[in-house]
Order: C-alpha cells, then sequence, then structure tokens
C-alpha cells in the first residue's frame, strides 16, 4: 500500500488514493465544491488540503459540520493523521458547551479549529474573534448553504474578511434540483467543482457492490378501511375548497404541490381581506393533519396510527385546541374511526411483522453483522426496538437530541456513546431517524434497511452511503403495495438519476462557466475589508440571544455594528441607557 507523505501528516497512517490526491491538488487552486459517495473519504480530502494549506500558507483551517457528533469525529480524524507543530492546544473544538471567553482563548492559540457553524456565526456577531487569517475554511455537509443556514453567513462574512481565503465544500449529494445547486454554488463562492461517482475508473477499485433488494408488503383490512375513512374525511375537505373557488382537481388524495399552492392563494385572500380566505385557512390546516394521518396508516403501521388520531382527538377536546383540531374531532366519521382503533390491540402493519424474521435471517447468516434500520418517525423508531427486542433481538434507537411530547431525546454525548458502542460491536441493530444519515463514520456496517422509501434523493443517497464501505453491501427496502410508498420509491430513484446526470453537466461545460462567473470583485472585497477595520467605531448594540435565529444580527454585524450577546428580560435589541427595539 502507497502512502500519502507530506510534512503535516503524520507517516503511513493515510492511504494514497489517486482521486482524492487528484482532487485535493485541484481544490488548493480555487474555492471548490467536492461532491463523492458517502464512505469515499471526503474528510480524507479535507484533510490533505488542510496540511497543505497550513504548510504553504500558515494561518489558521476552520472545517465545520452541522452537528456535535460529526465535529467529534472530525476532531479525532484531525488528530490521528494531521502533524501540526506543537502541542495538542493546536486543535480547538466549539460546539457551544464552552464559555466565550474559553473559545476566544482557544481561538486565538489553535491551528485547527473545528466548530458547528451556530457558533462560529454567533461569535463573529459578537465580535469575539474574526475570520482575517483563516486561510482554509471547510465546509461539510455543504447542501445545508440555503436559505438562512449560518453556512451562508459564514461564507459570504469570510470571503469579505480573509486575507487569503480558500473554500473547500464537501457533500455527497447536492440535490437534484439545479437551483439548488445553483444556489449552493452562489452561497459558498464556488469557483470549481470536483465530482466522482462509484463508476468512475479511478474510484472503482475504492468501491464495493451494493445489493438492492425490495420487499413489497400488502396493507392489512384495518389500515384500509382506517384508509377509506380518511380519504373520505379529506373528500369532505377538498369539497368545501373547491366550492369557494380554489382550483381542486382531485377528490381523494392530495400532493404537497398542489398544498403550497393552494396555500399560496390563501395567504393572497386573507392579504385582500377576503372572509373565505381565514375560513379556508382552517379547512387548510385540517388537510395538512388529515394527509399526515394517510402517511401512518400507509407506512407505519396502526399504532402509531392510533396514537395519531387519539393525538389529534385530545387537541380537539383541548381548551386552546385549533378550529382545525375541534372540526376534525367531533367529525361523526372521525368519532366511527377512533372507536375503531381502540380495537386495535396489536401492530398491525405487516413490515413490523416481518422485520423480525428478517433480521434474524441476516444475523444467523452472520452473526457479526451490522444492521441500520431507517425510519421516519420516532414513534416508528421505539416501535421497532420494542419488537426486535421483543424477539430477543438486541437493539438501540438513534434520534435526534430534542424531546417530543413524552419521548426524551438523546443528548449529543448519548449519541457519540451509542455510535461507538455499535461500531465497538455492543449490540447488531442501530434504529435511527434522519440523524443518522449525514456523515457518522460507522464503517461496519453491512445491512441498511429502510423501513419506508424516501422522497429525498439526499436522504436516500445518504441512507445508502452507510453500507457498503469495506466489503459488499446490502440495502433492503420494505415497500407498500398501492400507497405513497410506492410513489416516493419512484421519485426517489428519478431524482437520484437527475443529480447525477446535473452534476456531470456541472462538472463538464458548466465548470469552465462557473470559474468567470463567480469571481470575486475586488472592489467590493476592499470595502468590505476596510468596514471590517473600522469595526469598533460602529454603533453599540446589545441583541438578546433568542433574536440570533433571525438574518436582523446578520446584517447589523455586516453593517459594522459592535455587538454583545445577552439574554434581555424587555425588548429583543438594546442600543445605549435609553432606547429598546422590540420586534
Amino acid at each position: 500500500m502507497e502512502y500519502i507523505s507530506h510534512p503535516f501528516i503524520v507517516p503511513e497512517t493515510m492511504e494514497k488514493r489517486a482521486y482524492q490526491f487528484s482532487i485535493s491538488m485541484n481544490a488548493l487552486e480555487r474555492n471548490t465544491l467536492v461532491v463523492i459517495p458517502t464512505g469515499l473519504g471526503k474528510t480524507a480530502i479535507a484533510l490533505i488540503v488542510a496540511a497543505s494549506r497550513l504548510y504553504q500558507n500558515g494561518g489558521k483551517v476552520l472545517m465545520m459540520a452541522p452537528t456535535k457528533p460529526l465535529v467529534e469525529q472530525h476532531l479525532r480524524y484531525f488528530q490521528a493523521h494531521l502533524a501540526i507543530p506543537g502541542d495538542d492546544e493546536r486543535f480547538a473544538m466549539f460546539t457551544g458547551e464552552a464559555s466565550p471567553e474559553k473559545r476566544t482563548a482557544e481561538w486565538m492559540a489553535a491551528s485547527v479549529i473545528l466548530a458547528t457553524p451556530q457558533v462560529i456565526k454567533n461569535d463573529l456577531i459578537a465580535g469575539r474573534y474574526d475570520l482575517t487569517d483563516v486561510t482554509l475554511l471547510i465546509v461539510d455537509e455543504a447542501h445545508r448553504a440555503v436559505g438562512n443556514y449560518a453556512y451562508v453567513f459564514l461564507a459570504e462574512r469570510y470571503m469579505q474578511t480573509a486575507h487569503d481565503p480558500l473554500i473547500l465544500a464537501m457533500t455527497a449529494s447536492p440535490g437534484g434540483n439545479k437551483e439548488k445547486i445553483a444556489d449552493i454554488v452562489e452561497n459558498l463562492h464556488i469557483s470549481a467543482v470536483e465530482s466522482r461517482t462509484e463508476q468512475d475508473p479511478d474510484v472503482r477499485p475504492y468501491v464495493h457492490e451494493k445489493e438492492i433488494e425490495i420487499i413489497h408488503v400488502d396493507l392489512p383490512p384495518q389500515l384500509k378501511t382506517a384508509l377509506d375513512d380518511l380519504k373520505a374525511l379529506v373528500g369532505d375537505r377538498l369539497n368545501q375548497l373547491k366550492q369557494a373557488g380554489f382550483p381542486v382537481t382531485d377528490q381523494t388524495s392530495l400532493s404537497m404541490k398542489a398544498l403550497q399552492e393552494i396555500s399560496a392563494i390563501i395567504q393572497q385572500r386573507i392579504a385582500e381581506r377576503d372572509a373565505t380566505g381565514f375560513a379556508a385557512a382552517s379547512i387548510h390546516a385540517e388537510l395538512m393533519k388529515l394527509r399526515h394521518a394517510i402517511g401512518l396508516a400507509e407506512s407505519q403501521g396502526c399504532m402509531v396510527l392510533k396514537s395519531y388520531l387519539h393525538k389529534l382527538l385530545a387537541e380537539g377536546n383541548a381548551p386552546g385546541g385549533s378550529k382545525a383540531s375541534k372540526r376534525i374531532a367531533y367529525d361523526p366519521r372521525f368519532i366511527q374511526l377512533i372507536n375503531r382503533s381502540i380495537e386495535w390491540k396489536e401492530e398491525c402493519h405487516p413490515k413490523l411483522l416481518i422485520l423480525p424474521d428478517l433480521v434474524i435471517s441476516i444475523l444467523h447468516e452472520s452473526p457479526d453483522t451490522r444492521i441500520i434500520i431507517f425510519a421516519t418517525y420516532r414513534d416508528t423508531v421505539k416501535m421497532i426496538v420494542d419488537t426486535l427486542k421483543a424477539a430477543g433481538i438486541s437493539a438501540e434507537r438513534f434520534v435526534g437530541k430534542a424531546n417530543r411530547d413524552q419521548e426524551k431525546g438523546l443528548s449529543q454525548k448519548r449519541q457519540i456513546a451509542t455510535i461507538s458502542r455499535f461500531r465497538e460491536g455492543e449490540f447488531p441493530v442501530l434504529v435511527a431517524t434522519s440523524v443518522g444519515e449525514e456523515g457518522l463514520d460507522i464503517p461496519s456496517t453491512d445491512v441498511v434497511i429502510f423501513y419506508e422509501p424516501v422522497p429525498s434523493e439526499i436522504r436516500s443517497i445518504q441512507r445508502k452511503g452507510r453500507t457498503g464501505r469495506h466489503s459488499t453491501g446490502r440495502i433492503i427496502v420494505l415497500v407498500t403495495r398501492k400507497t405513497a410508498d410506492e410513489t416516493f420509491q419512484i421519485v426517489s430513484r428519478r431524482r437520484e438519476k437527475a443529480m447525477a446526470t446535473g452534476m456531470k453537466h456541472l462538472t463538464g461545460q458548466e465548470k469552465k462557466i462557473l470559474q468567470t462567473a463567480l469571481p470575486i470583485d475586488q472592489g467590493e472585497l476592499q470595502k468590505a475589508k476596510e468596514v471590517q477595520e473600522e469595526f469598533f467605531s460602529g454603533p453599540r448594540i446589545i441583541i438578546d440571544d433568542r433574536e440570533l435565529v433571525s438574518k436582523v444580527a446578520e446584517h447589523l454585524s455586516s453593517a459594522g455594528a459592535v455587538i454583545r450577546i445577552e439574554r434581555l428580560f424587555q425588548g429583543d435589541y438594546k442600543i445605549g441607557d435609553r432606547i429598546l427595539v422590540e420586534r
């Protein structure tokens, strides 16, 4: 095996792969978006570029990732492979747990900072440090760089203030939407795209086959009857909208796109003080709740649906319940459905019935197999874990940190511990929501099971990337016939193909266009740097820490205001001693 030889890389620790080395060398020339499948070493590319940049240009490297588990994972990798002269203080990790004063001190001392983007954004707005001496900004999971996400602000601020800027953005899946890809490219000031697929000649030697198996199941009678009731409830409300002049054509189902179009018309009518707009808004809210119930019936099963129906009933009977919830709760057909659901004593969805035997057969073939099961909803995750444990299978859940209803989430510390124990083989099955899709290093996973298909090509690609890293991987998708499962499976496959086609086009003809179409305006850059140099002459404003989710703080910071972040008991913004602004 040939290893990478570099003064700032620990000898004989990194295999030299031609595609990684080629991408890294090109990424040193200009702001680059790297798109390669999960498991092919995006972090290795980032480290090679970081080592070269620190060796040649000095300064600091700032690498950002969306979650604390990902940041810690990157920190371990960089500490193991990056040989920066000096001591361990050359590395720092920012995730918001340390005090601002400690972060400021660590920023000054460190050469490599690994962080979640929101922490860096808040610190920059508060003026705790700046990005002037950052010579490389690494953006992991770059497909998030759209809208109001912190990456957008940080890339802009970096290009305006850094003395010697270079951006390396990385993702396994930017999406199949051309407009979104264009937004990512623009928001991150990308000048070149480096893309590889598993079919490229320099990648093929490192790729293992993925066997994809589709298992079809049929809805049981209880759920078919429940679906008939839910669709009838939807039909009643669509008729009401149709009579009010809204564009409704299908009386049995309604796509999210159609709902969004109706919502736009409703908002327009409300703005015009049209009474039909206010009435339609409540009906639209009912449709959203019923549409969600239909999705649960089709793909999740009796117990999850039953839980949601009773939640709607409780909302409708509560004193502060919404008009939409009350209208549903008092509908005779809904009451009839609730009464029937009381008789559902055990899980009736065939997916859950076949899952234990499926997992047992996989583990019987190979006892050391590691399996990840992806499900959309937390209730489903809990139900799967309970079902597998009842069958004697050791399984644990992997969900986000937020608490939902009666269920506690997993803190980021517990997430990291769970992944570590799964990697070490303490239990064979991990059942995860979307929090397990992005970037986490679970190299020993042999089988990935989709409890239901997902329409997002990004999520589908990330899920598939959890397997087939070191040997042949197996992907199993559970699909319920004649439901949205079949639609989502088709949509996801189509979007994956569209993304692959789009990336080929982008890295072919459009690469040359990118290099000339997105230059940094040197005049604007100089003006921005002059603003930065005069930063402390601007007005002094205290911003309530709960207001950092808006773009107001970003605009004030970019305009040169000196900002302090505090918890204000009155107002959202405090200017001097006499002015409070309530937003």
